[in-house]
């Protein structure tokens, strides 16, 4: 059996009379330079959002305005945490340490630039609180739309979204969408092993196909972001997400059977792992610690985190509301 991810110190105390148990969704968000565009976000999550939850962004360092703009709100918010991703810069890395954060058994993971529709984070909440492992917002079913984006980014999210659907049935057309909810415990049992962008949402797909754990999806309408830049790269993420694809093809597998598949692949040299049922030898080495400050190229530099093992070394409060 695979190792919480959040140390026993967080896990909220049993609420007193009168009081919550604690958050239903964990809403997480990755910001790199968000500041004038985040809080809209934040303002239009809390005002759709009718369940108890969290909100938590992750930043990379303290030294990007967002975080001071969001340490603002915090003050008389309390459902909000700002927090310093201790595991690298990065979106993967700033999406795993939120994930590694939340107290709520389900964790929905949306952008900051607003193009996620904060209307439909109940309902995906609710399609993995009956069952699914993932539940995917689909631009791509019916009901569902992209508008403005990249027409080369869009083109391939929808060939990889309904080419995958068809051939391999994982559950949703839209895959590669980062706005999806998730079952805390399926991504701290399967663990996160992107490197690279926002593959983690196709990830964890293929992980649950794997494995045959129900995914299910809504349709969604999505909105390019109206300003800023987007930090997007299709062709330096595009390896990740193509090892993704190709993963979601293939035989059940079990929970031991996935581990070592995705060992053997972190350990390049060694010999290929058998998929079997058998418990599977998991000690992967310590992931070095990147510093907080970097430059902002390093959206793109990864390491990886796995989901028995948190970081080596003392924990840091960086950023912590």
């Amino acid at each position: 059996m695979t190792k919480p991810l959040v140390p026993a110190e967080l896990v909220p105390a049993q609420a007193g009379p009168g009081e919550l148990s604690g958050p239903r969704i964990s809403i997480v968000i990755p910001a790199r330079d968000e500041a004038g565009q985040i809080g809209r976000a934040l303002d239009r999550i809390l005002a759709a959002v009718r369940s108890r939850c969290e909100i938590i962004v992750v930043v990379d360092s303290a030294s990007d305005p967002t975080w001071e703009e969001v340490q603002a709100r915090t003050v008389t918010e309390p459902r909000m945490r700002c927090l310093v991703s201790e595991f690298g810069p990065g979106p993967a890395n700033a999406i795993r340490y939120g994930i590694d954060q939340a107290r709520a058994g389900v964790v929905v993971v949306t952008m900051a630039d607003n193009s996620d529709d904060p209307r439909q984070i109940d309902e995906l909440a609710a399609l993995v609180e009956r069952g699914a492992a993932v539940a995917a917002a689909s631009r791509y079913t019916r009901g569902g739309g992209q508008i403005g984006g990249p027409i080369v980014k869009g083109l391939l999210s929808r060939l990889a979204g309904r080419s995958l659907q068809l051939l391999a049935r994982p559950g949703t057309r839209d895959a590669t969408n980062s706005f999806k909810a998730y079952s805390t415990s399926f991504v701290r049992q399967v663990g996160i092993d992107s490197r690279h962008g926002f593959a983690i949402g196709i990830e964890l797909t293929a992980k649950a196909r794997r494995l045959r754990r129900p995914v299910a999806e809504v349709p969604t309408i999505w909105l390019d972001r109206q300003d800023g830049r987007s930090a997007f790269r299709v062709l330096a993420w595009m390896p990740s997400y193509l090892r993704w694809y190709l993963f979601c093809f293939g035989r059940l597998l079990t929970a031991d059977g996935l581990a070592a598949r995705c060992s053997h692949h972190r350990r390049p040299g060694r010999a290929r792992v058998a998929e079997t049922s058998r418990p599977a030898a998991h000690i992967p080495a310590p992931a070095a610690r990147v510093p907080a400050q970097s430059p902002a190229t390093d959206w793109a530099t990864w390491h990886v985190i796995d989901a028995d093992h948190a970081p080596a070394g003392p924990r840091e409060s960086r950023g912590a509301a």
